[in-house]
């Protein structure tokens, strides 16, 4: 067997992989500030040393071929691990170190950020950057170290601590009960629900939980971000189901009215990354940091 082949040179996966991952050499060459020409060519020399076709062309486009496809997600996997050696060497050498670190964007910018200053008093060598996320992170094809999800605390293949169980508040604005109406979960039946798209269909559950027939409830409109719907309810629009440690401040100040029980959405906020992760300098700092403040969190 002939090794070579078994080992081609980086820059070779490095144009294929980035060829691969946006199926284009024109975005690939930018990325790598190479020329089309150039990718082309170090793609043509890959497949010729392994003696397949890797991309078609599809009019003035490339498509991944099956076993180009087969190749990109193997490979993917090879230069992530390289990546993240040669950041551990670094940060060893340097006695810092980088994290990135992909966060949901509602999470960050309530729970995270506000209590993120002491994390940087006690490491001060150490760079969180955040990568706001909603769907669930490909540790294989993003250049991201660890994630702060919400979901099913059983992910297969990765590291998963639990941080905060999530339980859901009806909240409204304190105006839509300006002219007497009393802050009643019997007064939410005629209002219209917000909800995440992203999040468990729960209203039937808090209306039935709270007394109310479910087929009074007059649904409305569907936001992707928490953060938008906290600022419709906030303006009136509508009354909303969200999580309660995410709208902790307007409560408090007066902005929303938090209207009967939380009900459990059976959904815990993790904190997740692959094992090989595990001994990133920086990602045992801010683990270390994380966990003890979520547990005091729930307490």
């Amino acid at each position: 067997m002939n090794y070579r082949r078994l080992t081609p040179s980086m820059s070779l996966l490095l144009a294929f992989e980035a060829a691969a991952r946006h199926e284009s050499y024109t975005r690939a060459a930018q990325e790598l500030s190479l020329t089309q020409s150039a990718v082309s060519r170090q793609v043509q020399a890959l497949e010729a040393l392994l003696g397949v076709s890797l991309f078609r062309r599809e009019g003035r486009n490339i498509v991944l071929t099956d076993v180009g496809r087969l190749y990109r997600r193997e490979l993917a996997g090879a230069l992530a691990q390289i990546r993240n050696a040669t950041l551990q060497a670094v940060a060893y050498g340097s006695g810092v170190g980088t994290l990135r670190l992909a966060l949901l964007p509602t999470f960050g910018s309530k729970w995270l950020l506000p209590r993120l200053n002491t994390f940087y008093a006690a490491n001060p060598g150490v760079q969180v950057h955040i990568h706001s996320r909603i769907q669930p992170v490909d540790f294989d094809a993003e250049d991201i170290d660890a994630a702060i999800c919400v979901g099913n605390p059983e992910q297969p293949g990765l590291v998963v601590h639990p941080l905060l169980a999530e339980s859901m508040v009806v909240v409204a604005s304190p105006t839509i009960f300006a002219a007497g109406v009393p802050a009643t979960a019997d007064a939410i039946a005629e209002q219209t629900l917000l909800q995440v798209a992203s999040h468990p269909p729960l209203w039937a559950q808090w209306f039935a939980e709270n007394g109310l027939d479910p087929q009074r409830m007059h649904g409305g409109p569907n936001f992707e971000l928490t953060s938008h719907l906290i600022q419709a309810v906030r303006a009136g629009i509508g009354v909303g189901l969200v999580p309660g440690l995410l709208v902790e401040d307007e409560l408090q100040q007066g902005h929303l009215l938090a209207i009967g029980a939380p009900i459990p959405s059976q959904r815990t906020y993790c904190l997740v990354y692959p094992p090989r992760n595990a001994v990133l300098p920086a990602l045992e700092a801010f683990r270390a940091w994380l966990l003890p403040r979520s547990a005091d969190t729930q307490a």
